[in-house]
């Protein structure tokens, strides 16, 4: 790449960093406006919001992908999944312009849309397999499946009642994937709550 191009490039991540950290319009004119290139280089480099968007966030990304072996030999396959899970939740919550990127999993996606989220997909087809393999989750679930049900929770408030309706359906949702993990989900509770007692 270029010297002006890499330019370029950090001008439109430093901007974009900028913007959806901010409330108000964080619409990709406005991201080459406050990076002072036009749109079309901006989508030279990003040729979509969510490619923009997860490249702004790589390191939460990247935390998120590389968690998976982890969580998965230090848990069973339906507590990696909800911890997991519960990551991607928190860092949505905590970056709204994640979290907007994240609720376009909701929709049928392009293929370039695909190959920006692809680390992602992969780290939770990964947890999904797993639970597969042991009969943890619902047959022929599938990574797309599990981001389509999570899409409302990223619509959820964040005062104290709405993070308390956000938890409660949160775990509706994890009994509906993970029947069978209700249990281990329970008896790990019991257990931290005698590590605590």
């Amino acid at each position: 790449m270029r010297s002006d191009a890499r330019h370029n490039r950090l001008r439109i991540l430093e901007a974009a960093a900028e913007v959806l950290a901010a409330p108000g319009d964080t619409s990709l004119k406005t991201i080459a406006r406050r990076a002072s290139v036009g749109q079309g280089t901006l989508y030279r480099h990003f040729p979509t919001r969510e490619s923009l968007v997860l490249e702004v966030y790589g390191e939460e990304v990247d935390e998120l992908v590389t968690a998976v072996p982890a969580l998965l030999s230090t848990l069973c396959p339906p507590l990696a999944l909800r911890a997991w899970l519960q990551r991607l939740l928190s860092v949505g919550t905590s970056t709204p312009g994640f979290a907007d990127a994240m609720s376009g999993t909701a929709g049928t996606l392009t293929e370039q849309c695909r190959q920006a989220y692809r680390p992602l997909l992969d780290a939770l087809s990964a947890l999904v397999d797993a639970n597969e393999e042991t009969g943890t989750i619902v047959p022929g679930t599938t990574a797309d499946d599990v981001l389509l049900l999570l899409g409302p929770l990223w619509r959820v408030g964040t005062d104290d009642e709405e993070c308390a309706r956000s938890r409660r359906l949160f775990d509706v949702l994890m009994r509906g994937l993970c029947p069978s993990g209700a249990a281990a989900r329970e008896a790990s509770v019991r257990q931290e709550a005698r590590q605590v007692g």
